[in-house]
């Protein structure tokens, strides 16, 4: 991270860790649906520790829900120092896109292949928290 990323006190920007966040998920999203994906939702965010200027900062994307044509995406956000080596994790969110067709519709998505009791608990978990989206779409 660079100083233009932060402020004064050389913290990076939440906005600046939220926008490689999302730009890491979109992919994830992409690769898995293999079409255009747009942002509908980024859940509560809490950041655990700050991000320096100078510090690495490392995101891993993990598909967790597969709707019929919304997904959601697990962002991990870690910060690393270059120097010590020692890596922090600054926060992670749950990111939902859409696919989109060639004119710009929702469309659907491959589903999500799970193979592992622990891809299982985590798309289970990860459904009801876009039955709780919903219902409070829903609710208006």
């Amino acid at each position: 991270m660079l100083p233009a990323h932060a402020n004064p006190l050389g913290n990076v920007h939440g906005g600046v860790i939220l926008m490689v966040a999302d730009e890491a998920a979109a992919i994830c999203a992409m690769r898995h649906a293999q079409r255009p994906c747009v942002t509908v939702a980024i859940d509560s965010v809490s950041f655990h520790s700050p991000v320096h200027v100078g510090q690495l900062l490392s995101l891993h994307a993990t598909m967790s829900y597969v709707g019929r044509t919304s997904m959601e995406v697990r962002v991990d956000v870690h910060a690393e120092d270059p120097i010590g080596g020692v890596i922090t994790h600054t926060n992670s969110a749950y990111f939902v896109f859409v696919a989109l067709d060639a004119n710009g519709v929702a469309t659907s998505v491959p589903p999500l292949e799970l193979e592992t009791d622990e891809e299982r608990a985590r798309f289970a978990e990860a459904k009801a928290r876009q039955a709780a989206r919903v219902a409070r779409a829903a609710k208006g």
